[in-house]
């Protein structure tokens, strides 16, 4: 079990009401799940499997709120945070059988292989329009800067030129991207200083 000061802080600093709540909350998850590792986050005392969020806990001025991070929902979320509500008395926890079976049940849950995203296709280098190449030729340092820039920077140049869809678009865009280039901006530098 890997406990953490600063979760033995936050239950110190928490109302007299809330300290045998939340040390009940800890006991059971670390009796259910000796493989949980304390931490805090978004202020909060939280408890990670796996590397994962896990669960949580919190104490509020006349109540605490425990809940998982991913869970089916109770109907009881409204009434306080996390999924178990308003958390004002040891008497609103499930017994400590019941409590531990539970989290042992929501670790089984966590640990089920979720599908993994799928991954990105990497998009290849763009191909450069020939208006747009003979501008940047005719600017040796605009060309030498565009040569420099990464696949995506450069992408972000072509397609911003390519979608124009009236000729007179395209060519102003064309002379920005020049004008832009010849600094050595990437395509949306100038907002960044915003």
């Amino acid at each position: 079990m890997a406990k953490d000061d600063r979760v033995d802080a936050a239950i110190a600093k928490a109302g007299d009401f809330a300290k045998p709540i939340l040390g009940r909350l800890r006991a059971a998850l670390h009796e259910a799940e000796p493989g949980l590792v304390e931490t805090i986050k978004w202020g909060r005392p939280f408890f990670e499997l796996d590397g994962r969020p896990f669960a949580f806990m919190a104490a509020f001025k006349a109540h605490c709120g425990f809940g998982f991070w991913q869970g089916a929902e109770t109907g009881r979320e409204e009434e306080g945070a996390g999924q178990y509500g308003r958390i004002a008395s040891l008497a609103d926890l499930p017994p400590d059988a019941e409590l531990v079976a539970l989290i042992r049940a929501r670790a089984a849950e966590a640990r089920l292989e979720r599908p993994s995203r799928p991954r990105r296709i990497a998009k290849g280098e763009a191909a450069l329009p020939d208006d747009l190449a003979s501008a940047l030729a005719a600017d040796p340092q605009a060309a030498a800067h565009f040569a420099g820039f990464a696949p995506g920077q450069r992408r972000d140049y072509i397609d911003w030129v390519t979608e124009a869809k009236r000729p007179e678009t395209r060519a102003r865009r064309i002379g920005e991207t020049v004008a832009q280039v010849a600094q050595g901006l990437r395509r949306n530098e100038k907002y960044r200083s915003c």
